[in-house]
């Protein structure tokens, strides 16, 4: 591959994608490993997919917000160095597919033309920040989220506190105290609160999903939105010290507040504040509200419904008022998240013309445009008809969410997908009382990672694997019993049953029926399954899950023609084994280089904490010659002082060295002295290792 000079404005951007394209090149020369090379990979949004040799590429879309010009541009990519098809994730993201790894850092410059990035929407980084979609116009919200969630996703993103922690990192802003951006199963999550008259938000921590879900833990009732970066940035720092790095299992912030206790971490995090890069951090919040009174005077061309039933059946399920009068928002069902740069741009320009410039992205893997005038309601039916964007049921029973399971990921192990599509039809042809119904969610995941957060879902079904012999058939884990509570609270679904894949549809019938059947006056869902039990579910549901029985159709996929094969992790291409502790040394090197120009941009914070993370990787990189085990950052400062502490002339212990970043305000002195302690450590540690080679070669 060649070299490549983007035309960017921005030369931290700039540099950015032309590092991306300089480290692909050496992993496919063989001089960058790859588990190194995945992990720079992964955090510019290039995700390898199930299918080898094409990658998928995630784009990072803060709160899901996006304008006209950026889905022109986003579709524009995707024909050029994709499929043409767009998904949009439970995390308001858009992914493409199959797109070549050579290609990815020129598809990235193309984006950033309209500020658009691929930057940690990946990797062990601080993930997209998500907010309620119909945040800034839910007539229940004390105030809009948006300005917050923005602010926090630009000051995280490069931010060097969260470039390589042990796992990812998710946060969340919901709109209203309905908290339907789910605060409860995030690592942190944010609820608006007002307390008299100032603005702040209700804090939850240590909340997740995967095989062990756990309800988040309430750590403030309000916290003012003047400290909402400085706390964030504050228990990053301790999630990047003390968080597992060598289990990946237990790797999540949960697992961390679990082991530590609430109290013990929150005592850590009030210990990072001396060195934090702000003691308070104001946001600014202009430039967010739509301008209603040039909105008021857009028109539109006039037009007659033909079906006035199918129009108000449309009004009914996909329209709902805003918080400004006289305006609506549409919700746009996109079955199973994906939709196609065909309708993608017919739908920017829409959006440019009539109403305001901007859409959300939901967590329902869906579209809502906004601002739209009422006397304009009959023209955006018209026009979104035509694209095949006016199906009834958003945010209903219908409107089931899917992650891509076995279609691309590697992780997938029974299809997401097909299982949703059938169970749709299921709903639409026998169940029309779903149609419109906004309290039973049905939700799949194609693994148990849980991206299609079936664990929290009413009725969830979960991809697995069931045997017959030495035979092997796609199956469903059904659970029930999950949803949200509102204002931070939530419960996790039971594991009822595991059925196979085929019989899913039937298992669906079955739940439905006996709902419908048994329920009282007036009764939730939810109520309904605490009153029968769990045991009640499973009685009924067993004649599903006979393996007895199964026949050749069992053993064949939804969506799939031939027989179905497990195949989790695929691998993506290999490279040539190299020297790692060489490779760590290089980083520390890179982490210097990076110390010094933000020193010289005169971002104090930045600079000590390059500094600091390239002092734990030189000390990383000598216990890893040793065959030392390191799971932490504060493992590794503990194992070196105790290895090599008596090696190395520091003036103090490693400890003491390393943590003078926790005794000292981010001051451009400090930032100066701690680089140049940083640099002077590195070259012992690089003469030390030196040294151990000329040995090694004379045995």
């Amino acid at each position: 591959m060649q070299s490549f000079r983007t035309e960017l404005e921005n030369p931290i951007v700039e540099k950015d994608i032309i590092e991306l394209e300089k480290k692909i090149r050496l992993f496919k020369e063989g001089k960058l490993d790859e588990e190194r090379f995945r992990s720079l990979r992964l955090a510019r949004g290039v995700y390898g997919q199930r299918q080898q040799g094409v990658q998928m590429v995630r784009i990072k879309l803060p709160y899901g917000r996006v304008n006209g010009d950026q889905l022109l541009r986003i579709s524009d990519v995707s024909d050029e160095y994709s499929r043409g098809r767009l998904h949009i994730t439970t995390r308001q993201d858009i992914q493409i597919h199959y797109v070549s790894l050579d290609r990815t850092p020129e598809l990235w410059a193309e984006l950033e033309k309209n500020d658009v990035t691929l930057r940690e929407a990946c990797g062990n980084t601080v993930r997209n920040v998500t907010a309620s979609e119909i945040a800034g116009i839910d007539p229940e919200e004390p105030f809009d989220v948006s300005p917050y969630a923005h602010a926090v996703f630009q000051f995280f993103l490069r931010n060097p506190v969260c470039q390589e922690m042990g796992r990812k990192f998710k946060m969340s802003f919901s709109s209203s105290d309905k908290d339907s951006a789910l605060s409860f199963i995030h690592d942190l999550g944010f609820i608006p609160k007002l307390q008299d008259n100032q603005r702040g938000f209700k804090v939850m921590l240590g909340g997740g999903l995967g095989s062990q879900p756990n309800h988040a833990e309430l750590v403030h009732e309000f916290l003012p939105v003047d400290q909402l970066i400085p706390f964030i940035e504050s228990v990053l720092r301790v999630f990047d010290r003390h968080g597992e790095r060598a289990k990946r299992l237990k790797a999540r912030m949960k697992f961390l507040v679990q082991e530590l206790g609430l109290e013990a971490f929150l005592a850590l995090v009030e210990e990072q504040k001396i060195a934090l890069s702000y003691q308070t951090y104001p946001i600014q919040t202009e430039g967010f509200e739509a301008d209603y009174e040039a909105l008021k005077k857009i028109e539109a061309p006039q037009v007659s419904i033909a079906d006035e039933k199918e129009y108000n059946a449309w009004l009914q399920t996909n329209v709902f008022a805003q918080k400004q009068e006289g305006f609506f928002g549409i919700g746009i069902k996109v079955k199973l998240g994906d939709f196609y740069t065909k309708e993608a741009r017919k739908l920017a320009t829409l959006v440019k013309n009539y109403s305001g410039n901007e859409l959300r992205l939901s967590l329902r893997q869906n579209i809502v445009l906004r601002n739209v005038r009422e006397d304009l309601l009959p023209f955006f039916y018209q026009e979104l008809s035509a694209l095949g964007f006016t199906a009834i049921g958003y945010n209903s029973t219908l409107d089931i969410t899917a992650c891509p399971g076995t279609d691309t990921c590697n992780l997938g192990i029974a299809s997401s997908t097909g299982i949703a599509d059938v169970l749709e039809d299921v709903i639409k042809a026998e169940y029309p009382e779903y149609l419109n119904n906004k309290d039973i969610t049905i939700k799949i995941s194609g693994c148990m990672n849980a991206c299609g957060q079936h664990n929290m879902a009413h009725i969830g079904f979960q991809g697995m694997s069931i045997r017959q012999g030495k035979l092997v058939a796609p199956a469903l884990q059904v659970l029930l019993g999950g949803g949200v509570l509102g204002n931070g609270s939530g419960r996790f679904a039971d594991k009822v049953i595991k059925v196979p894949s085929k019989r899913g549809p039937q298992a669906l019938r079955a739940i439905l029926d006996d709902f419908k059947a048994n329920q009282q006056t007036a009764e939730s869902f939810l109520e309904y399954y605490d009153r029968k039990e769990q045991k009640y579910f499973y009685d009924f549901l067993k004649p599903f899950a006979d393996t007895d029985n199964l026949t050749a159709n069992d053993f064949v996929d939804w969506g799939h023609t031939e027989e179905y094969v497990k195949a989790v992790g695929v691998g993506e291409c290999a490279g040539v084994v190299v020297d790692l502790v060489a490779t760590l040394l290089f980083e520390s090197e890179e982490k210097l280089q990076n110390a010094t120009d933000t020193l010289n941009q005169q971002k104090w914070a930045d600079s000590i904490y390059h500094s600091y993370t390239a002092i734990v990787n030189s000390a990383k990189a000598l216990l890893l010659g040793e065959s030392v085990k390191t799971n932490t950052q504060a493992g590794i400062i503990k194992q070196f002082e105790e290895i090599f502490g008596a090696e190395f002339e520091l003036g103090t212990s490693f400890s003491e060295f390393t943590y003078q970043i926790n005794n000292n305000e981010p001051s451009e002195a400090f930032a100066k002295q701690y680089l140049l302690d940083a640099q002077t450590f590195y070259k012992q540690v690089d003469a030390f290792r030196t040294k151990q080679l000329q040995h090694d070669t004379t045995k």
